[in-house]
C-alpha cells in the first residue's frame, strides 16, 4: 500500500488478519464480532486512519451524519453564519461540509439547485441554503433550511432578521441627529432583504416628512467596489448628503474609505451607518455605527431546525424572523446646524 493512497476497508482487514465482513460488521456497530477481534480492528482503523466512505456509507444505511451548508461565496456574512452553525452542531453527532459556489451566482438555472441535486442523498442528509436566488420547494427525501433567502419566505423552511425595521433604526437614528440629507447605498436588488432595507430607509423619511431625493440613492449591490464608485458620485455632487446609509456593512466601509480619498472625516464632515455588525464594521476606523442582525443565531438556528427536520420531528415554526437593533459607535455624529446652509 503506498503511503499517499486511500486507506479501504480491505487494508484493514489484511493489517487486522480477519475477513472484510468482519471489518464491515465493527465499523456499523453489528452483533457478531468477538471482544478481542473488535479490539484489534479498532485498533488497525486508529493505526490506518481508515475512514468510511460517505457514498457507500450513505448506500449501506441511507444516512451519512453529515449536513451540508451551501454558501454562494465566503464573505463577512456567510463566514459569521458557519460560526454559529459550528456551535449549533457541536455534540449532535452531525458533521458539517460547506460547499461554495465561489461568486458563481448568475447563472440562470440557479447555482443552489445543482449543487443541491449533487450532494444530496448520498453525500448529506439535509442541507441549509445561504441566500438562495432561485424560489425553493421541498425537496423530496432532502430536508433543506433556507437562510434569508432571496424571493422572502418559501415552501421550504426560513431563517430571516427583521430587515424592514432595522433599516427604520439606521434611518431614524440619523434623523434625530438631525440629518435630512440621508445619502442610501442599495443592496442586490434581487435579493428581497434588500429590498426590505430600502423599504425601511424610504419608510423612515416618510415618517419624518422628509421629501424622497432620488438622486441620494445609489447602487451599492453589497460589493465594495460598487460602492465605493456609488460613495464618491454621492460625495462629490452639488449638494451631496451630510450622512449615508448603506444596506450592509462592507458598503459602509467602502464609502468611509471613498470620504477619506475626498478629504472628509467621518463622522465630522459625513455620518456613516452599516447593516449586519459583522467582525469588521467594530475594527473600521473609525468604528461602525451599525444594524446588528443576529447572524452567528440564524446559522444556529438553521442547523437546530435542520437537525429537527431530519429526524423527522414535528415542527411548529419553519418560518423564523429574528429581531435586529442598532449599535451607536462612532461614525456618526449630530449634524452641525451652525454652518451655511445646515452643512457639517
Amino acid at each position: 500500500m503506498q503511503p499517499s493512497s486511500r486507506v479501504t476497508i480491505r487494508d484493514v482487514a489484511a493489517r487486522a488478519g480477519v475477513s472484510v465482513a468482519t471489518v464491515s460488521k465493527v465499523i456499523n456497530d453489528r452483533y457478531g464480532v468477538a471482544a478481542t477481534t473488535l479490539a484489534k480492528v479498532r485498533a488497525v482503523i486508529d493505526e490506518l486512519g481508515y475512514e468510511a466512505s460517505l457514498v457507500a456509507q450513505s448506500l449501506r444505511n441511507h444516512k451519512t451524519n453529515v449536513i451540508g451548508i451551501l454558501v454562494a461565496d465566503l464573505e463577512p456574512f456567510s463566514t459569521e453564519l458557519l460560526k454559529g452553525a459550528a456551535d449549533a452542531i457541536r455534540g449532535t453527532g452531525y458533521e458539517l461540509v460547506v460547499y461554495s459556489a465561489g461568486g458563481r451566482t448568475g447563472e440562470p438555472s440557479g447555482w443552489e439547485k445543482r449543487y443541491l441535486s449533487r450532494l444530496s442523498g448520498t453525500l448529506v442528509d439535509g442541507a441549509v441554503l445561504v441566500t438562495p436566488v432561485a424560489s425553493l420547494e421541498a425537496v423530496p427525501g432532502t430536508p433543506v433550511v433556507a437562510v434569508d433567502p432571496h424571493t422572502g419566505p418559501s415552501t421550504v423552511p426560513t431563517i430571516d432578521s427583521d430587515n424592514l425595521r432595522g433599516a427604520q433604526l439606521a434611518t431614524e437614528h440619523l434623523l434625530e441627529l438631525g440629518h435630512r440629507r440621508i445619502g442610501f447605498l442599495a443592496g442586490r436588488p434581487d435579493l428581497e432583504s434588500a429590498e426590505l432595507r430600502k423599504t425601511g430607509y424610504l419608510r423612515a423619511l416618510t415618517a419624518a416628512g422628509v421629501p424622497i431625493d432620488e438622486d441620494l440613492i445609489r447602487l451599492g449591490a453589497y460589493d465594495p467596489e460598487v460602492s465605493a464608485r456609488s460613495a464618491h458620485e454621492l460625495l462629490t455632487s452639488a449638494d451631496r448628503p451630510t450622512a449615508v446609509f448603506a444596506a450592509n456593512d462592507i458598503s459602509a466601509i467602502a464609502t468611509v474609505g471613498a470620504a477619506e480619498e475626498l478629504g472628509l472625516c467621518v463622522p465630522d464632515d459625513l455620518s456613516v451607518v452599516g447593516f449586519d455588525n459583522v467582525p469588521e464594521s467594530a475594527l473600521c476606523t473609525p468604528p461602525l455605527t451599525t444594524v446588528d442582525q443576529p447572524i452567528r443565531e440564524m446559522g444556529h438556528r438553521a442547523i437546530t431546525l435542520l437537525i429537527s427536520l431530519i429526524g423527522g420531528e414535528s415542527v411548529q415554526e419553519t418560518h423564523i424572523t429574528l429581531s435586529t437593533g442598532l449599535v451607536v459607535r462612532r461614525s456618526t455624529r449630530a449634524l452641525d446646524t451652525s454652518t451655511k446652509g445646515g452643512r457639517p
